[in-house]
Order: C-alpha cells, then sequence, then structure tokens
C-alpha cells in the first residue's frame, strides 16, 4: 500500500471539518459535537496508521513517507515528512484533543461560540507542525495552531480568562516575531529553509554564512523555548493554565511539547556531529537552561496552594527534564525522554481533567483556608468520644482519589508506572557502565542530571502527597461532586494508556530507541527528503 497521500490525511480531514462547521449556528451544538468527534477519530486512525508503518522500518530509517506538495521536489518545494517521530507526535497529540474534546461534551463546549471549530483548527496546527519538513511552513502551521488557542483560552469567558488571554497572545505574538527574524536570518545565511537541504549545507558554510547561520538559530531557539516553557520565559504558563477551563487545559499538554518537538527535530539534524564547526551549537545553555527550569518548576511546585498551578508546575517540571535530556546528546537518553514526554503528556492532561471533578466537591477558597489552619496551628481538642479521624470515601470520591494517586505516581516517576520506567531508562544511560551506548557523558552532567531527577520526582510527591491530604482526608467542607459517564472516560482513557504503555515496556521502549538513533543519525531523513522523486504522469490511454 502507498501511504504518500495519507501523510497529508491528519491535516485536511480536521481542516475540512472545520470548514464545515464555520457556517453552522451555535444552536446546532449537538452535530458540530459529532462531527467533531467524527474528525477527531478518524484522525487518530489514520495517526495510527502511519505509526504502524513507521515502526515496520528498520531501526535508524529515515522517513517512512515523503509527500511534495504542488508536486516540486525538495528543496524547491513543501514537503511533508512521516517518519517515527513525526508519526508518534501526531498519535500522540490527537489522543489528548479527542480525550479533552470528549470531556468538554459534557459540559464545557456550550459555555462559548466556536469551540469545536476551534479545536478542528487546533488539531490542524499540531499536525502540520509535526510533519513539515520545512521551517517556512512550520512558521505557518504554528500560527494556525496558536490562533486556535487564541480562542480557547477566552472561551467561557470571565475576567481571569481574558487577563489570563492578554498576556497568552502578547507573549505568542512576541514568539512570533521572534519566529519571523530567526527564519529570516537562516535563510539569508544558508539560501533554504528545507530542514533536510539546511542539514545537508551547514557543514561547508563560510564563516560569514555560519555566524548569520547560529545567530538566527539563537533566535527561533527562543521563540520555541518560550512556547516549551524554559525559564525564565515561563511566566506566562503557570496563570494562563491555571484558569483556561479544564478541558482545554488538557489539550494545551500538548502544546508546549510543540516547542519540544522542534528542538528535538532541529538540534540532532542541523547542530549534530556532522555540523562541522557549529556542532552541539547552543548545548550548554539548553542543558542549563532546562535545568533550571526544573528547579524553578519544582520551587512553584512546593509553593503552589491549588491544584491548576500544581498541575501547571508539572508541565513546566516536563518541560525542564526533556531539555535538560536533549541537551546531552546522547541516543540512549533521548529515547528515554521520548517515553517520558509521552507518560507525562497523558499524565498531565488526565490530572487537568480529574481536576475538575475533584474541585466539583470542595467549597470555594478550600485551599486557602487549608494553608490557613496549617499557618495557624489550630488543633482540636482530644475529647472522649469526639469523632472519629478522617471521613469516610464515598465510591465517587474513591474512584477520584485512585486516578489522583496514578497520577501521582506517574508525575513523580515512581513505580510501577511509566514515570518511573522513563526516568530510569534516562539515568541508564547517562553512565557508561549501564551499556546503553560506548559514548560516555561529561561525568559532572551525569551527576548533575541524576540529581535534578531525582530531586524533582521527591519535590512532586511531596506537593501531590500534601494536597492529597487536604483533598480525600481531611476536607474543610465536601460534598460528593455530580460525575458523568462521559467525564470519566477521558480520564479512564489516559491512564489507562499509561498502564498499557507500563505493561508493554519492552516495544515502546524498542521503538523509541529506533525513533533516538534515526534522531541522532539524520543522514537516512536527509538522504529520502531530498531524492523523493516527484509524481510523474500516467502515459496516455494508460488508467493509473
Amino acid at each position: 500500500m502507498n501511504i504518500n497521500h495519507l501523510a497529508i490525511a491528519p491535516i485536511l480531514l480536521p481542516l475540512a471539518t472545520a470548514a464545515l462547521m464555520v457556517p453552522l449556528s451555535e444552536r446546532r451544538r449537538t452535530l458540530k459535537a459529532l462531527m467533531s468527534v467524527v474528525s477527531t477519530l478518524g484522525t487518530i486512525a489514520i495517526a495510527l496508521t502511519l505509526l504502524s508503518y513507521a515502526d515496520a522500518q528498520p531501526p535508524g530509517a529515515g522517513a517512512t513517507s515523503v509527500y511534495l506538495l504542488g508536486n516540486w521536489a525538495a528543496p524547491f518545494g513543501i514537503v511533508l515528512v512521516v517518519d517515527r517521530l513525526s508519526a508518534f507526535m501526531i498519535t500522540l497529540g490527537s489522543i489528548v484533543v479527542f480525550c479533552g474534546l470528549l470531556f468538554a461534551i459534557a459540559r464545557w463546549h456550550g459555555a462559548g461560540a466556536h469551540f469545536h471549530t476551534l479545536v478542528q483548527f487546533l488539531l490542524v496546527g499540531l499536525n502540520g507542525a509535526f510533519l513539515t519538513g520545512d521551517l517556512f511552513n512550520l512558521f505557518v502551521f504554528f500560527e494556525v495552531l496558536l490562533a486556535a488557542s487564541y480562542g480557547l483560552v477566552l472561551h467561557g469567558s470571565g475576567a481571569p480568562r481574558v487577563k489570563a488571554a492578554v498576556h497568552y497572545i502578547a507573549i505568542n505574538l512576541a514568539a512570533s516575531s521572534l519566529f519571523l527574524i530567526g527564519v529570516s536570518l537562516i535563510y539569508g545565511a544558508v539560501g533554504t529553509l528545507n530542514m533536510a537541504d539546511l542539514a545537508a549545507r551547514v557543514a561547508a558554510l563560510g564563516d560569514s554564512e555560519r555566524m548569520l547561520l547560529e545567530t538566527g538559530a539563537a533566535i527561533l531557539g527562543v521563540a520555541f523555548l518560550v512556547k516549551a516553557g524554559m525559564w525564565p520565559m515561563c511566566f506566562w504558563l503557570p496563570t494562563t493554565y491555571s484558569v483556561v477551563v479544564p478541558p482545554v487545559a488538557a489539550m494545551f499538554a500538548i502544546m508546549t511539547k510543540v516547542g519540544i518537538y522542534v528542538i528535538l527535530r532541529l538540534w540532532p539534524m542541523i547542530f549534530g556531529a556532522e555540523a562541522g564547526a557549529s556542532a552541539y551549537f547552543g548545548s550548554e545553555w539548553l542543558l542549563v537552561g532546562g535545568i533550571a527550569t526544573v528547579v524553578f518548576g519544582c520551587i512553584g511546585l512546593l509553593a503552589a496552594q491549588d491544584l491548576p498551578r500544581l498541575a501547571s508546575y508539572s508541565i513546566i517540571v516536563s518541560s525542564g527534564t526533556l531539555l535538560s535530556a536533549i541537551a546531552v546528546g546522547n541516543v540512549g537518553v533521548t529515547s528515554g525522554a521520548l517515553f517520558y514526554l509521552a507518560s507525562s503528556t497523558l499524565a498531565v492532561s488526565a490530572f487537568f481533567l480529574l481536576i475538575e471533578l475533584i474541585e466539583r466537591s470542595r467549597m470555594p477558597g478550600a485551599d486557602v483556608l487549608a494553608v490557613t489552619v496549617e499557618a495557624l496551628g489550630e488543633e482540636e481538642d482530644d475529647v472522649d468520644g469526639a469523632d472519629p479521624v478522617g471521613v469516610a470515601i464515598p465510591a465517587t470520591m474513591a474512584i477520584l482519589g485512585i486516578g489522583f494517586a496514578a497520577c501521582a505516581l506517574l508525575l513523580a516517576g515512581l513505580p510501577p508506572l511509566t514515570g518511573f520506567i522513563a526516568k530510569f531508562l534516562m539515568l541508564y544511560a547517562l553512565f557508561p557502565a549501564g551499556g546503553v551506548e560506548a559514548a560516555a557523558v561529561a561525568p559532572a552532567v551525569s551527576w548533575t542530571l541524576f540529581a535534578v531527577l531525582l530531586a524533582s520526582g521527591f519535590a512532586i510527591m511531596i506537593s501531590m502527597v500534601r494536597t492529597g491530604i487536604r483533598v480525600f482526608w481531611v476536607p474543610l467542607e465536601s460534598e460528593v461532586p455530580s460525575v458523568r459517564f462521559l467525564e470519566m472516560v477521558p480520564i479512564v482513557v489516559l491512564l489507562s494508556l499509561c498502564a498499557a504503555m507500563t505493561v508493554a515496556a519492552g516495544p515502546v521502549q524498542s521503538f523509541m530507541q529506533a525513533t533516538a538513533q534515526s534522531l541522532h543519525a539524520p543522514q537516512g531523513y536527509i538522504g529520502d527528503v531530498l531524492s523523493a522523486p516527484r509524481v510523474q504522469p500516467a502515459p496516455s490511454g494508460v488508467v493509473p
């Protein structure tokens, strides 16, 4: 089966669905919801098909499919490229968006206009960004997903969301300006924006062109590090993610990974070992920034006094961990980071949805009151016959508590779930004695990352246990929340996927290892893109 035309389907399907929904009145919300669900399920099916074809390629192979838009050969035309990494990312993104969509249909999709249309445009931007092989096209899809996210941040209205949206839009417009400046400098230095062609030309650049390239790459990197949430450019993230409606926050768990994806795609390809004098350009800054991001996220976790901010700072810790791992430039560490990327994204998305259900059982300001009681150190009288410590937990609260515990284990990296496996794989690869690779990582880097990974897990566990006690064990005032079946389904799906990855850790890790090998040895990808043949017209009188 020729899958070349399937490469564009994850973009065309949600784009066509969004176009059909635009003229529909909001009174046809049920029809819109049905169309959105069918479109997103179709996108997941296409993504899984592409993922299976990519997985069938030998380890370290290049592109599975190269789609030439307009039938112009690279580097003159825009291309879409399917390989292991892009197939993995569109699958992960589609699943996260689908789970957020299901949760929204139960309650939140009626809180504002054009919700389903914006979700489909968000999916268009995400899939396009993951599939494109051209920097300018990456900018186009990046702006599509940002435009959709602007509307989704405002969904549900309210002063806090409007205020957060103003900051969010301003920051992302500034990042987009940096993106354009960086791309312009790179084109002026190299004369191409095709990623594969750019990587093939880097080693032969002269000193003046190389300086211009590195300047452009640094500016471009800042634009994506803003989106990835690296410190000190992550100040916007906790405020924004903690006030948007829960299903949107769950979808946005994949948004920070767009910046991570671009760095993971471009840095080993353009500034890898074959880049001559530019080899490993910026790795020190990426490593230091990643570690600083983890530290900042841990401080935020320990200081957070409400559940949404707790989840938001968990995203920052996740981003810092991934950036640090990428900066190491080690195949084994990168494969563990990819495992961690999937685990943390699914866990944070489930956590945002779970928070909405937990918050329904609590009175407004419960977190602040609990902190006040702790600070004042009030004690209850120890009187015979007093009520026993703790509360009887109804079935709904017990289910929510189990979900909360699962999220805590996943985010903290404790056994037996995927968070632990991912961190173990990264730590195992940091030391040559582990036997993952012959290439050794500097001991100082290895031990620093070792300490950071363990400390971040410890900080997450402290904050989650503290919050869990307040919410489930000694709540000041609570009632059993009303939870719909449709609201529990996406949470169960996300956590079940983490459980499935735990059971199938061997095959999943083999896929991640092969993906990391192709990223750090991009010659196959470069050759496949630059040599992709144009579609030749069928001879006259012959049915193609």
